[in-house]
């Protein structure tokens, strides 16, 4: 039997009990308010955490890259999302050969991705589904809401793909420092989308999917009466970001990092043996800082992870502590996405005694190009 403070360091590690409370209280959310469940993969790119969620109840999954989806498809699963739009004549390509496969919906917010993408469907005699993608105020990808049928009516011209409904990101809640602002953007959220729907309906569209994903705003979008699709990605594991939104308390956040305190230069200063590339430099968004340092150390509130460096971090200490050199802390890390995208592997664990190894195995970079 194996606990988690045996292992060597740097490891990441998810508390098994916390992920499958998280993944079956989003998969309750769904049902209760009559949603369909498509997360996003980026935040775990495990297949295994795909078929626990598959397993209660998810519809599909929504992907960040064509690796994702790729893995997906090889591991049987059938409905993809993509999450944008696709270009280069080669993920074009990709694409088609999943479609092969897979019932796989794209995203498009431009012309001109949609008349590549057309072009090679007529090629190959295939069909495929799209979203139109709605700024409701990230102001990343998307049209305004106002601007919806007017895509949606260029994109007609497009024999080979079938319009199906809309979708947003509302990214720009990261930007926001507690829950009362996460509210307000729950609600431009909301209110976007409904715009666009409405506007689309009017113009004789049949919107059949209306979705939209952020794990901060989720709980009010799974309330509102228009939207039927969502597709949060952070929920699974929750982090430090997530507790200084207000989503969760500490004790809900499932994926954590394990360090060893390697040095004690200083007083008031130690050394661990993760850094930069298993923290991640993340601190907020858009410029917002929401955490004091780049992880909250469990069970330590006079440490503070103070700054990274590549392999290591430097640990504040801020008053009396009983940890010394060669002692391990646990860590939360800022973004658990992050995380989670810098190891093949997370240990699972139940009450810190480990349990399985959950393969991170839809990362991409195992794919070699085939070179002409």
């Amino acid at each position: 039997m194996t606990e988690i403070f045996d292992l060597p360091t740097p490891a990441f590690l998810v508390d098994l009990d916390k992920l499958e409370n998280n993944l079956k209280e989003m998969a309750d959310l769904c049902r209760e308010n009559k949603k369909q469940l498509w997360p996003m993969v980026k935040t775990h790119k495990s297949t295994e955490i795909a078929k626990m969620q598959a397993d209660l109840g998810a519809k599909g999954f929504l992907v960040g890259t064509i690796d994702e989806a790729e893995k997906l498809v090889e591991c049987g699963f059938k409905e993809i999302m993509l999450a944008y739009p696709v270009a280069s004549k080669e993920n074009i390509e990709r694409v088609i050969t999943l479609a092969k496969n897979a019932h796989i919906i794209l995203s498009f917010d431009t012309k001109e991705a949609a008349l590549k993408v057309d072009k090679i469907c007529s090629e190959e005699g295939l069909y495929l589904d799209y979203l139109i993608i709605i700024d409701s105020g990230l102001h990343r990808f998307g049209v305004i809401p106002e601007k919806a049928p007017e895509l949606a009516k260029t994109l007609r011209e497009f024999h080979h793909l079938k319009f199906k409904g809309i979708a947003t990101h509302p990214g720009h809640v990261y930007a926001k420092t507690n829950s009362v602002e996460v509210k307000a953007v729950a609600e431009e959220e909301a209110n976007a989308l409904r715009m666009a729907s409405n506007l689309l309906e009017k113009e004789g569209f049949n919107v059949e999917i209306i979705a939209t994903g952020s794990t901060p705003t989720a709980f009010y979008a799974a309330k509102d009466d228009k939207i039927n699709v969502l597709r949060p990605g952070n929920y699974v594991f929750y982090d430090a970001i997530q507790i200084a939104l207000g989503t969760v308390p500490e004790e809900r956040c499932a994926l954590t990092v394990i360090a060893t305190i390697v040095s004690h230069p200083k007083e008031d200063l130690f050394i661990i043996d993760a850094g930069s590339k298993c923290f991640g430099l993340d601190k907020g968004a858009h410029g917002v800082s929401l955490t004091a340092g780049y992880g909250i150390v469990k069970g330590h509130p006079e440490l503070t992870v103070e700054s990274l460096s590549e392999e290591v971090g430097k640990i504040r200490i801020s008053g009396n502590t009983n940890l010394k050199v060669g002692d391990k802390i646990e860590v939360i890390p800022n973004h658990a996405c992050s995380s989670a995208n810098m190891t093949s592997f997370l240990i699972g664990h139940r009450r810190g005694v480990v349990e399985k190894i959950l393969p991170v195995d839809a990362r991409g970079g195992s794919r070699i190009p085939i070179l002409k």
